[in-house]
């Protein structure tokens, strides 16, 4: 006997017995934010140990569309270098690939956390290395997400703290 009318009816998902509501989707696509106004001479407020390519060109692809500046470094000895080129523009952000091979990352971050206690910092890992995630909350990591989870948000956070303070207290 031939079935396949049973693919029909369901709404054409083979036969299975899920039926989704008309109008209901199962991916809800988040809003992207808008993009913070151009300014040519701001200094970057966001740093990232990301030696990983594929996360480096995510993370600047979306700044770009948002007009924020993100600098990527390579050592400690980098960031503070960059630091004293802003001035007395403190980072707010510093993103951290906990995998990182060429920085050790536990060490490092309470060294920062302790020398720019207003700056937040934020790990990605991968979502089955819960002891490193401890490990980094126990250090001062402010944020710790899974890797799937840093790229969902991560227009939301280079937007919340690309912001100058004077854009901050506008919006």
């Amino acid at each position: 006997m031939d079935h396949s009318y049973r693919a029909a009816l369901a709404g054409g998902n083979n036969g299975s017995r899920i039926r989704m509501r008309p109008g209901f989707s199962q991916n809800y696509p988040q809003a992207e934010p808008e993009p913070l106004p151009m300014r040519e001479d701001a200094n970057s407020r966001i740093f990232a140990f990301v030696d990983d390519l594929f996360f480096q060109a995510k993370i600047q692809e979306t700044a770009r569309k948002l007009n924020v500046k993100v600098e990527f470094v390579k050592a400690e000895s980098d960031l503070t270098e960059r630091i004293k080129q802003n001035g007395e523009e403190k980072p707010s952000l510093i993103i951290f690939d906990l995998n990182n091979n060429s920085v050790k990352p536990l060490s490092l971050i309470p060294k920062l956390k302790s020398k720019h206690k207003k700056t937040s910092v934020i790990g990605f890992l991968s979502h089955v290395q819960g002891d490193l995630k401890q490990k980094a909350h126990e250090v001062g990591c402010d944020m710790v997400l899974p890797r799937s989870a840093f790229s969902q948000n991560l227009p939301q956070l280079l937007r919340r703290h690309g912001a100058s303070e004077e854009e901050e207290t506008v919006n």
